[in-house]
């Protein structure tokens, strides 16, 4: 048996949530010492790790509540969903990491400077080395560009809004043919060389990114044309589905 202060100190919880997890019929403890104070059990401690998991997939109180309690709960298969969940979740925060890598990379300091306040770019650059400095991508990215002055920088700028520029002028073909094909194949070569490893992954997520709307978008337009972002995904999606 384990006392509140050895819970809270084992799961990371605090002993208030813990009072309130009891107070609702979330979890209540198996007995209580001469004192008063809470018992847990290992049967409770397995409740508050499905808890816990629950909550890091955002699920209310009250949901984990009746679902735990139901007559139907299935521990085992609770556990089968919660980690198909939290994959889905991993998937999906790579997805982020990628999407704000691209704006740090290529939205907001190599696309279209006139778009952004430059303090807007301080700060947001500052944020993204804060939180994905310590991705492989990011410490690339900063050691191919760290002794790149801004003139330099923006040379490679437009040499890489020349791709959408050439999009736009096939952007109303077929994205899988053999050009659209090779351009996506030089954008990603592209970026590999001048920025940081541009996986197939990192590249299917890119294309979403330049067709998903606002400055990433219509940056793309405007270089090529009405339309050239979503053809630009479309011949990514392609390309990768390919690979």
């Amino acid at each position: 048996m384990m006392t509140v202060h050895e819970v809270s100190k084992l799961a990371g919880v605090s002993i208030r949530t813990l009072q309130y997890y009891d107070k609702i019929g979330l979890l209540h403890p198996t007995g209580y010492t001469d004192a008063g104070y809470r018992l847990y059990d290992d049967a409770d401690l397995e409740r508050l790790q499905h808890i816990l998991l629950f909550r890091e997939l955002e699920f209310p109180l009250k949901d984990i509540r009746e679902i735990m309690n139901s007559p139907d709960f299935d521990r085992s298969k609770a556990l089968e969903q919660q980690i198909e969940l939290l994959t889905l979740k991993k998937e999906h925060l790579d997805n982020l990491i990628n999407f704000a890598l691209g704006i740090k990379m290529l939205g907001v300091k190599y696309m279209d400077f006139s778009a952004f306040d430059k303090s807007k770019i301080d700060a947001y650059a500052k944020q993204a080395k804060e939180m994905y400095g310590n991705t492989p991508e990011y410490q690339e990215f900063a050691e191919k560009s760290k002794n790149r002055t801004d003139e330099e920088d923006k040379l490679l700028a437009d040499r890489f809004m020349l791709f959408f520029k050439e999009a736009g002028e096939m952007r109303n073909t077929d994205p899988a043919s053999a050009e659209a094909q090779d351009l996506v194949k030089r954008i990603q070569n592209f970026i590999t060389k001048h920025m940081y490893t541009c996986s197939d992954k990192i590249l299917s997520g890119l294309g979403k990114m330049y067709s998903g709307g606002g400055d990433f978008t219509q940056n793309i337009d405007e270089a090529g044309g009405e339309g050239t972002a979503v053809f630009v995904d479309k011949a990514i999606q392609i390309y990768v589905r390919r690979q």
